[in-house]
């Protein structure tokens, strides 16, 4: 189902760039979590921040490109959940808790194998049902996971914003324009965990120098491609964009897109014929990138938070009725 979006920015921040950058560089206060470190199969190993709630429900957040806890959004997400008493899990992508991961891989837009070795490690400490929350590159993770397969039977639905549904549309739309200055930004921190990683390209056979490197097709056929099994960057866009996914997703999905986001075009934006019925697509004429800032002059407020939740915590409640054996 393809929807209208009730979000309405308050307005003097109706232009997409004022609603992403003031978004995500207004920080709230630190999250209050404590980390774990997860091995993986492959002898790598990511870490995960819980928050201060306890339960057999969880929400697990994904985070975007060189995101991490750090990023307001995550910031803000985490400390919601916090304040309404709700089991909170923050997973961080391979290398993004500051330190660089031990093998050549690392994490990309269709990685959903990490995915599952954290869902399965929460499930063996405890958790029962659980929803993921994804914001753009995780989106994309966390729509493919929903849709490339069966999903493990405790993940109970899934909420997704600002996603980059077509990649190779969204590549090409950074190049453009003031997204230059976004994809500027990530690329400085793509080729400094390069850098980082020195010695093991070099025994790999890799370029190790990636400061001619301006554009994210020319970082993804680089690097991208060769650590990660695909033969170029228009290979991995092709099968990791998560909008050929959306027909197979099964449990309960809302997409959150804003028509105006600076990362890609209203091009990525699917058909009703493309998403299954368990599927919510809310457009929002407005937004920006993982903006959504509404309220009034005075009183601004963030938006995604409250809207999330909406649609999660029913997910969570429904299946835990589901999971209560009935004395009827």
């Amino acid at each position: 189902m393809i929807q209208k979006s009730p979000f309405q920015p308050v307005w003097f921040l109706k232009n997409p760039h004022a609603q992403t950058l003031l978004a995500n560089l207004i920080h709230p206060p630190l999250p209050e979590v404590h980390h774990e470190t997860l091995p993986l199969p492959d002898g790598d190993s990511l870490e995960i921040a819980r928050g201060t709630a306890q339960g057999e429900s969880t929400v697990l957040i994904l985070h975007g490109l060189e995101g991490s806890l750090k990023s307001a959004y995550a910031q803000r997400m985490m400390n919601y959940l916090n304040a309404h008493n709700i089991p909170a899990v923050f997973m961080y992508f391979r290398g993004c808790n500051g330190k660089p991961n031990r093998s050549l891989r690392s994490y990309h837009s269709g990685e959903t194998d990490d995915l599952k070795s954290v869902i399965e490690y929460l499930k063996q400490t405890g958790s029962k049902r659980i929803a993921l929350v994804g914001y753009s590159l995780g989106g994309n993770v966390t729509l493919k996971y929903m849709g490339e397969a069966p999903t493990d039977d405790v993940v109970v639905g899934a909420v997704a914003t600002s996603v980059p549904l077509q990649l190779d549309v969204c590549a090409a739309r950074m190049n453009r324009g003031f997204s230059r200055l976004y994809q500027h930004d990530l690329m400085r921190r793509l080729k400094n965990k390069v850098v980082q990683k020195q010695s093991i390209l070099l025994a790999a056979g890799i370029q190790q120098n990636p400061q001619p490197l301006k554009t994210f097709e020319q970082f993804d056929n680089t690097y991208t491609a060769p650590t990660h099994g695909f033969k170029n960057a228009q290979d991995y866009y092709q099968r990791c964009s998560s909008r050929q996914f959306l027909k197979g997703i099964d449990k309960p999905t809302l997409i959150i897109h804003s028509k105006d986001d600076p990362f890609m075009t209203r091009e990525v934006i699917p058909d009703e014929e493309e998403i299954s019925v368990q599927v919510t697509l809310e457009l929002s004429e407005h937004g920006g990138h993982v903006g959504f800032i509404g309220g009034k002059l005075f009183k601004p407020k963030y938006w995604l938070e409250p809207r999330i939740m909406a649609f999660i915590e029913p997910c969570l409640a429904q299946s835990q009725q589901k999971s209560e054996p009935s004395f009827k």
